[in-house]
């Protein structure tokens, strides 16, 4: 049986050309694991069109980013990576000879301090955040420097890609913190990429507004939060990895602030310049806007744990362009298509009955008028021998039966709209009685006027009879019936 997991503790092990999409998920056969609870993310639709159709990702996202966000052209396009980007105090990446240069350094095989960001290295440096996790009580992590001489040591390992054992005693808990912290300022870029400084600019600006539509200075968390989720999407692959563990650790490190004396706010001022700053500028460029970012990556800190899961739409959209191109009903509209549903459902079924009804209607009305012909029949054969009596009997004989009335398996067909002109249609009408004729009474002639019509052909047709005679043979008849 095939299941989709996903570890939310654990770096994925995969190539570093493959996106998180690929890495977070693994297929699993194992026939031990039947009956196992299986875990399906949510995500799974987001994921895989971001892995194999970018383009449209980028833009169906982009697109809800600057929904929420007013992003004049310029910073458009530096968010989508089309125009060189403008950050405070000239800051801005490295020019094309110097990038060249520090790739040629940086490709030494094991290097992790100063290297661009690879599944490789976030390996590496998890298992300084796996110690850490182990370690929240210790007061002062993060703000405490450790010892110089240690985290060279292990910075070394690292980068040789030797395997460290952090519980040995060796090394201290502000030692790996530090180090932690070392390796995001070495990054080439912030974790949270130059491209996206503006939109946190924005975002941070994100306000309620009152009910006359004026501008309040409470931020709405809403909005900055789903404006968060949308533009961690668009991160790549390494960074919203990396950024994820680093934001989990920092909110547990904030819940043990009563042991370590370091609050959101307090971690934020640690990690903002390596998270959110631009390289190499200062915190007079930035001026006004270090409030700002400070007060965005405590805000990150406290809902890391909403970050993370793209908003419902964005499920929503990904699993229709897969699933194909049906229109998202609302709540309201598939309560109304149910309810269709069952009305239909409910309706055939009465329809099914009353068919069902008629039908069985119908067969005892034909059983009764079989049982009324054959009574009829003898009725005439007791008769003594008259004009009469013959005439009768060829009117029988001339009705559409597949058998003689008078045999028991006769089964005599009823025409259901003619309008026969013998004594067998008058019996019939008499046995079918005023409901059904009475259904009829607009289009055929009433009961009354046939038999009365019966009873003027029959005196016509039998003039040397005795009229006595004739008449109480059809009232005896009709009695009968």
């Amino acid at each position: 049986m095939a299941a989709e997991v996903q570890s939310e503790g654990e770096v994925p092990a995969c190539d570093s050309g493959r996106s998180d999409a690929i890495c977070s998920f693994v297929i699993c056969n194992d026939s031990s694991l039947r009956g196992q609870p299986v875990i399906f993310n949510p995500d799974f639709f987001v994921e895989k069109l971001r892995h194999e159709k970018p383009e449209v990702f980028t833009e169906l996202v982009v697109s809800n980013i600057t929904r929420l966000i007013d992003l004049p052209g310029t910073e458009l396009a530096q968010l989508m990576g089309e125009v060189d980007l403008k950050l405070p105090g000239g800051a801005g990446p490295a020019s094309g000879f110097f990038r060249s240069l520090m790739s040629l350094k940086r490709k030494e095989k094991g290097v992790v301090f100063g290297s661009p960001l690879t599944e490789e290295g976030i390996a590496q440096i998890y298992q300084l955040i796996e110690y850490l996790h182990k370690n929240l009580r210790v007061e002062g992590l993060f703000r405490v420097p450790g010892n110089s001489v240690r985290q060279q040591i292990l910075r070394d390992a690292l980068n040789n890609g030797t395997d460290i054992d952090l519980e040995s005693g060796e090394f201290h808990s502000n030692d790996v913190a530090t180090l932690l912290k070392m390796f995001l300022g070495e990054l080439p870029e912030p974790l949270l990429t130059h491209k996206h400084f503006h939109v946190h600019l924005k975002i941070a600006d994100l306000m309620q507004f009152d009910d006359k539509g004026n501008k309040t200075n409470t931020p709405d968390k809403e909005r900055q939060i789903e404006a968060l989720q949308l533009l961690f999407l668009i991160l790549p692959p390494p960074n919203r990895n990396l950024l994820k563990l680093l934001l989990d650790l920092l909110y547990q490190t904030a819940k043990k602030q009563d042991k370590n004396k370091m609050s959101a706010y307090n971690l934020a001022l640690m990690f903002a310049p390596h998270v959110l700053w631009p390289k190499n500028v200062t915190a007079n460029d930035l001026q006004e806007n270090i409030t700002k970012l400070n007060n965005g990556m405590a805000f990150m800190i406290k809902h890391s744990q909403k970050l993370f899961k793209a908003p419902a739409y964005i499920r929503e959209c990904a699993r229709l362009h897969y699933l194909g191109s049906r229109a998202q009903l609302s709540k309201d509209d598939l309560d109304l298509t149910t309810a269709c549903h069952v009305k239909s459902f409910s309706l055939a079924k009465s329809q099914k009955w009353n068919q069902a009804d008629s039908c069985s209607q119908q067969e005892e009305i034909q059983q009764r008028t079989e049982e009324a012909l054959r009574e009829l029949f003898q009725h005439v054969h007791s008769m003594p021998e008259s004009a009469k009596k013959k005439q009768l009997i060829r009117q029988f004989q001339k009705q559409s039966l597949t058998q003689t009335p008078g045999r028991e398996p006769s089964t005599p067909r009823v025409q259901k709209r003619a309008r026969s002109r013998s004594f067998s249609g008058l019996i019939k009408r008499k046995v079918l009685g005023n409901q059904m004729m009475s259904e009829k009474k607009n289009k055929y002639p009433t009961p009354e006027s046939v038999a009365m019509d019966e009873l003027k052909n029959a005196s016509k047709e039998n003039m040397n009879l005795d009229s006595s005679e004739g008449s109480r043979v059809l009232l005896s008849s009709t009695h009968r019936i």
